[in-house]
């Protein structure tokens, strides 16, 4: 029987790379941080505050907006942290918890888009019953977005909760199964093929269903184009342009952990590794609050009114 030497902490590498212009990416993570609360806040508070916005399509917004939340708050106090830390260490018990957070944040996210391109395809597709069909549905859609990722990721997370680890960089500014699966002391194929499977898993049914969904769309649109059916076919921008943003930080993600990226810059690699974490969470609320007119019409009422009291007092 081999005897291991008990890692309980991580170097998270990156870090060092910050050292000489720690307090430049200190406030620049702050400012992107701050904005990220700032957006998202106010757009859950206008959707919880507006009844106009009690809809299916805008309380599936609202998850986004707290997806975002959840996985933006998963990296940067994490990251705000560790900058100022002389050793740059994390324990196992916190990496292992970012990495539940961080997997099921992405998972989520695609999860909610999906069911997104659902509502937009009931919407056009199904305009006279949408909100028969949508308001019945929307709570148990909302609920398996989240239980969907959390269950599904632990299962396969058992596995790197078992295991023992013999070496103790990670080479980025934060922790990811893939990378944690490399410092195993153990054998890692089979953890290796169901990490693989699992990714279709948690990709494919999304996938299905959001080209599924386009698909109908675009069969309708042509089919019976009318005015009624090309306003609703604008509620699709935001949400096309929603999924793209996140595709791309997806493929950031796994072309890094595919591809030798020895090349290129420090700073490109810290850009690619953090875009699918810091840019949907910060976009999506600009997106849809420029692109949908309601939204756009209520945030501007919202400040309007605020402008007015400052003025008063």
């Amino acid at each position: 029987m081999k005897n291991f030497s008990e890692v309980t902490s991580f170097i998270l590498s990156d870090f060092y790379e910050m050292d000489n212009l720690k307090q430049i990416y200190f406030c620049m993570f702050l400012i992107i941080y701050i904005t990220i609360v700032a957006e998202n806040v106010v757009l859950i508070g206008l959707i919880y505050r507006e009844k106009s916005l009690h809809e299916p399509m805008y309380l599936l917004l609202c998850n986004l907006a707290v997806n975002g939340l959840y996985g933006s708050s998963a990296l940067l106090p994490a990251v705000l942290s560790t900058l100022f830390s002389h050793s740059h260490e994390i324990s196992l018990s916190f990496c292992q918890t970012q990495i539940y957070t961080i997997h099921t944040y992405a998972i989520t996210e695609f999860t909610i888009l999906a069911v997104m391109s659902y509502d937009r395809y009931v919407a056009i597709c199904y305009p006279l019953n949408y909100h028969a069909i949508m308001s019945h549905r929307v709570f148990k859609l909302i609920v398996f977005t989240w239980l969907y990722p959390m269950l599904a990721f632990l299962i396969v997370f058992i596995f790197t909760l078992k295991m023992q680890y013999c070496e103790r960089t990670i080479e980025k500014v934060y922790c990811i199964n893939y990378l944690l699966v490399k410092l195993a002391c153990t054998d890692t194929s089979i953890v290796n093929i169901i990490g693989l499977l699992s990714v279709v898993l948690y990709t494919l049914p999304q996938l299905i269903m959001i080209f599924y969904s386009y698909a109908h769309i675009l069969r309708i649109c042509v089919l019976s184009f009318s005015k009624s059916k090309l306003k609703a076919l604008k509620t699709c921008t935001p949400h096309l342009l929603a999924i793209i943003n996140y595709s791309i930080g997806c493929f950031f993600e796994i072309a890094q952990s595919r591809f030798d990226t020895s090349h290129l810059s420090y700073q490109t690699k810290l850009f690619l590794s953090l875009y699918f974490l810091i840019f949907p969470p910060i976009l999506n609320p600009a997106i849809y609050g420029l692109n949908i007119q309601v939204i756009r019409l209520q945030l501007f009422r919202l400040f309007s009114r605020k402008n007015r009291q400052v003025r008063i007092m």
